[in-house]
């Protein structure tokens, strides 16, 4: 890599990682796994909103600036603060992360001497997950490829969000795909039992197709009675669900916590089980892995990608998600296993070839 004159000589160089959100969550989970292992031969720096993730990453040691940024607090003061921090920081990368820093980095970047790196993290094969409207859709396709032009290397973390990204984008150079990497423990895991105890981890949002979860498990509690649903999360749509539960005879056997700790509901859980209209590289079924749950998801996005073929089920047939959900809960054998999945330190060692331009793409 070249650095500016004013990088040459000053030791390590520099990464920023612009992060539009602080909710500890999806992109938050990634930037704690990085910003505790590092990033090979790199200093990083990470600027966030205020909220939980800044003290999350100070407690890691991380450095980190805490600035208006993100569609919270507006584009005008995000790209003041963006730019503040490039001015101050000096990076040799600005590392984007969303869209909505994606399009402000494209606008901050500075001519000369930075390297612009982006992640995608969530982008749809169905263009309504995330634009309600084919309009905006339209408009924000136009507006991602325009910034691609600015962009030095493209991250993906599937090859499905990979394949997307230059159906929808249009974009022409090599994309990397590195995947969300998660550690593994050294011995089995504890919770490897069987049981009916499932779990949903998610926001209470259409896209999550969570109507279709509670017909799946209604039917298999007419032969396991003892069988239970806990719909973790918050959104728009936690009272109809309550509303479906009770109507298909759930009431007393589904749980709506709300918000909760993931770690413990995972230890209290057997089975996870999303149905999601679309998932680029997921937390939730990557953590299941790990502890060993059952877990049934969507033949969707980077899904297959993570989970082998038995897994994989069609929302639409709550015979097949039933019963998917009964063997994944019943026969511990049949669960999947991370058994050629990259840690985190994998990932974090690809990231640094991603900064330097070097390594396979």
């Amino acid at each position: 890599m070249v650095l500016r004159p004013d990088q040459q000589g000053r030791g390590t160089p520099r990464a920023l990682w612009a992060v539009p959100v602080s909710a500890l969550a999806g992109v938050a989970r990634h930037t704690l796994d990085v910003a505790e292992h590092g990033i090979p031969g790199w200093e990083l720096t990470f600027l966030c909103p205020p909220g939980d993730l800044p003290g999350e990453l100070r407690a890691r040691g991380s450095r980190v600036v805490e600035a208006p940024f993100g569609p919270q607090h507006g584009m005008v003061a995000s790209l003041r603060s963006l730019r503040r921090t490039l001015a101050d920081v000096r990076p040799a990368v600005l590392h984007a992360h969303l869209s909505y820093a994606d399009l402000l980095a494209a606008a901050a970047k500075p001519r000369h001497g930075v390297r612009l790196v982006t992640t995608e993290h969530g982008i749809a094969d169905d263009d309504l997950v995330y634009h309600h409207s084919s309009h905006r859709s339209a408009a924000m396709a136009a507006v991602h490829r325009q910034r691609f032009r600015r962009v030095d290397a493209a991250i993906a973390v599937s090859d499905a969000t990979a394949r997307v990204m230059r159906e929808k984008w249009q974009v022409a150079a090599p994309i990397r795909v590195i995947p969300n990497g998660v550690d593994r423990p050294g011995t089995e895991p504890s919770s490897v039992r069987p049981g009916l105890r499932v779990l949903s981890l998610a926001r209470l949002a259409p896209e999550k197709r969570l109507p279709e979860l509670l017909r799946a498990f209604a039917l298999v509690t007419r032969d396991h009675p003892d069988a239970r649903l806990t719909v973790a999360g918050v959104d728009e749509l936690e009272a109809t669900l309550r509303a479906d539960a009770r109507a298909l005879g759930l009431a007393d056997r589904v749980d709506f916590p709300g918000f909760v700790d993931a770690d413990k509901a995972l230890a209290d859980a057997d089975v996870v089980a999303m149905l999601s209209v679309w998932e680029n590289c997921s937390y939730t079924l990557l953590d299941a892995a790990v502890a060993g749950l059952g877990v049934v998801a969507s033949a969707v996005g980077g899904n297959p990608e993570i989970l082998p073929e038995r897994c994989l089920v069609d929302p639409g047939r709550p015979e097949e998600v039933a019963a998917a959900l009964v063997r994944q809960g019943l026969e511990p054998a049949h669960r999947p296993r991370l058994e050629h999945w990259p840690d985190v330190a994998q990932m974090c060692a690809h990231l640094a070839a991603a900064y330097d331009g070097s390594g396979p793409t």
